[in-house]
């Protein structure tokens, strides 16, 4: 089975278990072609909640923002219906908009089935190794959503934090090349602070594509 039935498949389960649910997603590239596909799957995606997992601050004109990519590639077909949670606003610095951002958040936690990435240096969603705030948001009591800066990350971002992507109801890992599977079994011997993606690795099924 592919990922996006398996995905299709945890979200009709949510679904009869509860009138609205939330899907949380990665941002960038590669999941397009999971999203293609499951964009198509016939499921009630007006009780949906989408929300991305982290944004970059960036407008929605951007080349670089994930939310705009997702209206591209999963909000398409079928899945139009669902609702997008926004993690992004027109204001200058994600701080200025994080209130309003959160109490979005809020009324849709906990998530009911998560999709997330990692990149080659063991991030997941913003939590950057190194990052400015990184500490904060491992933390048990960290916000739900925060801003975060890092060196790896050429604009500002807005993201998940530890707690709400650990206490996903349903967390799939996707892994995509040799690198980042080399780098997903390294995460797994160290702590979160070098491999924040370390904080999914007790809870997560995960999908290894080419």
């Amino acid at each position: 089975m592919d990922v996006a039935e398996v995905l299709g498949d945890a979200l009709v389960a949510a679904l009869h278990q509860r009138d609205r649910v939330t899907f949380a997603v990665p941002g960038g590239t590669s999941p397009g072609p999971v999203f293609a596909a499951l964009s198509q799957v016939s499921l009630p995606w007006d009780r949906v909640d989408v929300i991305l997992t982290d944004e970059r601050w960036v407008p929605e004109t951007s080349e670089r923002s994930n939310t705009a990519l997702l209206r591209r590639t999963l909000l398409t077909g079928p899945a139009a219906a669902a609702t997008l949670i926004p993690l992004r606003a027109e204001t200058e610095t994600p701080e200025a908009s994080l209130d309003a951002l959160t109490s979005r958040v809020i009324k849709a936690l906990p998530v009911d089935v998560m999709l997330i990435g990692m990149g080659a240096d063991m991030h997941t969603a913003s939590l950057f190794p190194g990052a400015d705030r990184l500490a904060d948001a491992l933390a048990p009591d960290a916000p739900p959503l925060m801003a975060m800066r890092a060196l790896g990350a050429p604009e500002p971002r807005i993201t998940l934090t530890a707690p709400v992507l650990h206490e996903a109801m349903d967390i799939h890992l996707l892994i995509m090349g040799a690198e980042k599977k080399a780098a997903v079994e390294r995460a797994a011997t160290l702590p979160p602070a070098e491999a924040p993606v370390a904080i999914l690795l007790d809870r997560a099924t995960i999908h290894y594509a080419e």
